[in-house]
């Protein structure tokens, strides 16, 4: 299965937070999937960080995703463009992103906002 992650797991699962849920931490470890990080977690990071709305390195996380297993994806003019095309079930542009690009993958949208439940089978909720 192709997963892509939810800003929270990717910083959950990098940091071993407790929060974690156990059905998501065996998702990603299991090396049958491919687990993806969108630049849009970083980018969305980024910006709390700036804000200082959150604490972090913004730049060791992007370098943590690789030896960690996971993927990178990057966002293209496709999964922008595709945002239009969403119903507003959910207003952050971070999560449109996210629902947009596992759309146009395609891949599962692993979290555990259960806003995002909204956007139907894609997402897989946790």
């Amino acid at each position: 299965m192709r997963i892509l992650l939810d800003t929270h797991l990717v910083l959950w699962w990098l940091s071993g937070d407790k929060r974690m849920p156990r059905e998501a931490d065996a998702l990603i470890a299991d090396t049958e999937n491919e687990v993806y990080v969108s630049a849009a977690s970083i980018w969305e990071v980024a910006i709390k960080v700036a804000l200082g709305r959150m604490k972090g390195d913004p730049g060791a996380i992007e370098a943590a995703i690789i030896p960690s297993g996971l993927s990178e994806l990057p966002i293209t003019g496709r999964h922008a463009a595709h945002v239009s095309k969403l119903p507003m079930h959910h207003r952050d542009p971070f999560d449109r992103v996210l629902i947009a690009q596992s759309l146009v993958e395609p891949m599962r949208l692993l979290t555990s906002d259960t806003a995002l439940a909204r956007y139907g089978e894609l997402v897989l909720l946790v």
